[in-house]
């Protein structure tokens, strides 16, 4: 099986840049580093097993066929389109995100 391509919305990468950004005000640039890495290389998994996450418990986002991926605190919003997982927003897990995203 091939494997598919992982993009990134611009609103993803925002998401990404501001949980940077948190952790370089609140520890510093190499927790910045860490988390951006460790957020990038986690969602890589979606290359060769793109319904790894499980289907969104949010009933109005499961229908539009979203799911999440759990990376450490945070969530990724995702979907498969054809053979191109789109990565929708990152979100930390203790946030009512569905809110934010919907």
């Amino acid at each position: 099986m091939p494997k598919c391509k992982v993009e990134y919305t611009s609103k993803a990468f925002f998401h990404i840049e501001r949980i940077a950004e948190h952790h370089l005000k609140m520890v510093g640039v190499e927790s910045a580093e860490r988390i951006t890495n460790k957020l990038l290389e986690g969602f890589l998994i979606l290359e060769d097993y793109p319904l790894a996450g499980a289907a969104h418990p949010d009933l109005v986002l499961q229908r539009q066929g979203y799911r999440k991926l759990i990376v450490g605190e945070y969530v990724g919003v995702y979907r498969k389109v054809g053979e191109v997982v789109y990565i929708y927003g990152v979100f930390h897990g203790s946030t009512d995100y569905p809110k934010l995203f919907i």
